[in-house]
């Protein structure tokens, strides 16, 4: 099979652009259901503090211009509607003389929409996984569409995007915690993981010698498959099956948002359709590609000045992956169209959790009985089995695990503005939780108590039904009152905090 250009990638395009439809679709279900309660006009780090203090050529967003909910709703709506057009085909609907326009316009309108949800959405929208959608988004652009033939030079591009996710991660854990190098990480991994899922105490008690070769497998699929990512064909497309693969495995194990499964995406990009013909028709499914028409050299200019433009900028990404410094996830350009990756350079050992709770005593005594707060993620409540959460991503639940690894609150502004919503009863607030105590008035208190987690043994679950045994260890929040909370804010305005 041919190395360059005759192999035909209509298939693989096909498999990318629905994928990435679906991982579009999701994430701007997420910026719909609560964007507005996390960053929006009266949000936990409103939107007005982004306007003020950021420049917009380092934070582009339509947001910058137009930071009112209303915008934010309009745009998360839009942008569920056009992933819904994406993943139907729409543009191939058109005549041929409009597919490539069409599909060009659709592609780029996601992206920008979903920039704007990144650069204004600052910590909680910090994560890896968000510059990936967009620097995958981008390429996508300049796939094509309908019946034109795929051009194969993006889809290099995705296969050195995947390189670049992978490979980046396999540094990051070889070069940090000495658990990766010495093959005992997965012994802590799933039960301190951010949101372990139903799955997560059964594989955290497998034997100790399956645990070591779990981390031995992990580098051998993010430190030498990825090279093959660029090799001939079949080689390149079993590397994907082992990027898939292992990926499948994660997404069994634990709730990574959709990090997973957009790595997936990436990962059908290894593929060419001869392979996946033969692959389908060993299954008994007789999928081929049809004839397709040559793209024009307009497209053509386009594909050659992105593939210059990512040569480009690659430059800073992988003089960071190969430094002794390296530093994951990040973004070296503010438009995110190359960047750097990473996760897990180093693993907790303990699991800390911060669990809030909120009392309508006016007055407070040792015999104050507390009610407790619940959330859609997180292990609150040690009977509760860990839910299955990912691809869905729940940004409030992630940023209280971030949260409690440090033993105050002064690290994580929204923390003050969470307690906050809760003593006003604020609905979008109380909408990101699991469960409200009070339902008819909120609490003239509240509080937030630090807990050491650890999973049950198979006896202990096994006598008591419980998924967690805790151990108090802490305060986080001394109890606060409305007046408490809203005279601290005023003082730290003064005071220029």
């Amino acid at each position: 099979m041919a190395l360059w250009g005759p192999e035909s990638y209509w298939l693989v395009r096909l498999l990318v652009h629905r994928g990435l439809a679906v991982v579009y679709l999701l994430a701007f279900l997420v910026a719909a259901t609560q964007f507005r309660a996390l960053v929006g006009e009266d949000g936990l780090l409103p939107v007005s503090e982004y306007v003020e203090y950021a420049e917009f050529r380092r934070r582009p967003s339509l947001f910058y211009l137009l930071p009112s909910d209303r915008a934010m709703g309009v745009a998360a709506w839009a942008g569920v509607g056009l992933s819904a057009l994406a993943l139907a085909g729409a543009p191939s609907w058109l005549p041929r003389a409009y597919v490539l326009p069409a599909s060009m316009l659709l592609w780029t309108t996601l992206w920008l929409l979903y920039l704007s949800f990144v650069n204004a959405g600052r910590v909680f929208y910090g994560f890896g996984w968000e510059s990936m959608l967009l620097e995958t988004g981008f390429l996508a652009v300049f796939l094509g569409a309908g019946q034109f033939a795929a051009p194969w030079p993006v889809v290099w591009l995705l296969r050195w995007l995947l390189f670049r996710n992978m490979f980046g991660a396999g540094l990051i854990k070889i070069r940090g915690d000495e658990c990766w190098r010495d093959l005992t990480c997965m012994e802590y991994h799933y039960e301190t993981q951010p949101m372990p899922n139903p799955t997560s105490w059964y594989v955290h008690h497998l034997p100790r010698p399956v645990h070591r070769a779990a981390v031995a497998v992990n580098h051998v699929v993010e430190l030498a498959v990825p090279f093959l990512y660029f090799a001939p064909q079949p080689v390149a497309a079993l590397a994907g099956v082992a990027t898939i693969l292992f990926q499948g495995w994660l997404m069994v194990t634990g709730n990574f948002s959709w990090l997973n499964a957009l790595t997936v995406v990436l990962a059908f990009a290894t593929f060419a359709d001869s392979v996946l013909a033969s692959a389908f028709g060993a299954l008994g499914l007789p999928v081929t590609a049809p004839a397709t028409v040559a793209l024009p050299l307009w497209f053509w200019v386009a594909v050659g000045g992105v593939t210059a433009l990512v040569a480009v900028l690659s430059v800073r990404p992988t003089l960071n992956m190969v430094s002794s410094e390296q530093v994951m996830n990040t973004a070296f350009d503010p438009l995110h169209l190359v960047n750097t990756y990473g996760a897990f350079g180093s693993i907790t050992r303990e699991r800390y959790e911060i669990v809030v709770e909120g009392t309508s005593d006016e007055e407070l005594t040792p015999d104050t009985e507390w009610e407790t707060y619940t959330f859609e993620g997180k292990p609150t409540d040690p009977e509760r089995r860990p839910p299955q959460v990912a691809p869905y991503h729940l940004r409030l639940d992630w940023q209280l695990w971030f949260a409690a690894m440090s033993p105050s609150p002064y690290q994580h502004r929204w923390f003050s503005r969470l307690l906050e919503k809760l003593l006003e009863g604020d609905e979008a607030t109380l909408g990101l939780l699991r469960t409200n105590p009070f339902p008819d008035d909120p609490p003239t208190h509240v509080r937030a108590v630090r807990y050491r987690y650890e999973f049950t043994s198979p006896a202990e679950r096994s006598e008591t039904g419980r998924w967690w045994n805790r151990e108090r260890v802490g305060s986080y929040v001394e109890p606060v009152s409305l007046d408490d909370l809203r005279t601290r804010r005023r003082m730290r305005r003064r005071g220029g905090r």
